[in-house]
């Protein structure tokens, strides 16, 4: 059977979605139980952050979340910025969030939005450890 350059420009992109579809990182629904998330330390600031996911929501836009604890008097890293948001919830402890050079102080209960490429940084200010939640949305690549 011999198949024409026609009847190939309709059958590979079906071929293409199939395996897509194959290899898919959507997230399944799931609860996940703090105490059993792998914990990853931070040498340099004696903290800890544990993955909750990353994935893909059932429309293929990457979303990733995890919880960091950090120390009083340390940043996670220094201040940056890259395309994908993120969100942090603060659980408990001090941040002092610096977003295009602008401080703010928060504590439990307080929510940052950072939007693409604006440059933002963290330090815990307080005298006990922070623990927040960050929520990443779009592609975290680059």
């Amino acid at each position: 059977m011999t198949h024409s350059r026609r009847d190939l420009a309709v059958l590979l992109p079906a071929l293409l979605a199939a395996h897509a579809e194959g290899q898919s990182n959507v997230l399944p629904s799931k609860c996940y139980v703090f105490d059993q998330l792998p914990v990853k330390t931070n040498l340099k600031t004696h903290g800890e952050s544990r993955q909750v996911f990353h994935g893909e929501t059932h429309d293929g836009y990457p979303i990733d979340l995890h919880i960091t604890k950090l120390m009083p008097g340390t940043m996670p890293h220094p201040a940056h910025h890259h395309a994908h948001e993120e969100m942090m919830f603060i659980q408990e402890g001090t941040l002092e969030a610096t977003i295009n050079g602008k401080s703010t102080t928060l504590g439990p209960g307080g929510v940052i939005y950072v939007k693409s490429m604006d440059e933002h940084g963290l330090k815990n200010t307080g005298d006990v450890p922070a623990r927040y939640f960050v929520l990443a949305v779009g592609n975290m690549k680059g």
